[in-house]
């Protein structure tokens, strides 16, 4: 074997690894670091980002956020469906009212179990 039958391969990884470490480099070098008071406040995790790893934090938002997740990804599903709708006819409307049905029943249950309320 002849290392010119591995150029190939070679070119291929140097492209890929060019690929992800430029555009971090470039946003490193060119973007701008101007760190704030509003930037390091807690904004999305609720609490503050700098502190002891070790501390107490409240759950609810973590809940809430999976809970969107989820419920996010099962309506994403509707999509392909609604593209092909022609081509699925009664059985796959059928299949799609059953999957809106368990996500209702699943939507009632959070909502009554109260993981959806913040307070």
């Amino acid at each position: 074997m002849s290392l010119s039958q591995y150029l190939p391969v070679l070119l291929f990884l140097l492209v890929g690894i060019g690929v992800g470490v430029v555009p971090l480099i470039f946003g490193y070098v060119l973007g701008p670091n101007r760190p704030d008071d509003a930037k390091n406040s807690p904004y999305e995790c609720g609490f503050e980002a700098f502190e002891d790893a070790r501390m107490k934090f409240d759950v609810r938002y973590y809940l809430v956020a999976i809970l969107f997740i989820l419920f996010d990804l099962e309506i994403a599903f509707l999509f392909p469906w609604a593209v092909s709708l022609q081509e699925v006819g009664v059985t796959g409307f059928v299949a799609v009212v059953v999957f809106l049905a368990i996500l209702v029943v699943g939507f009632a249950y959070e909502w009554k179990k109260g993981a959806l309320n913040w307070e």
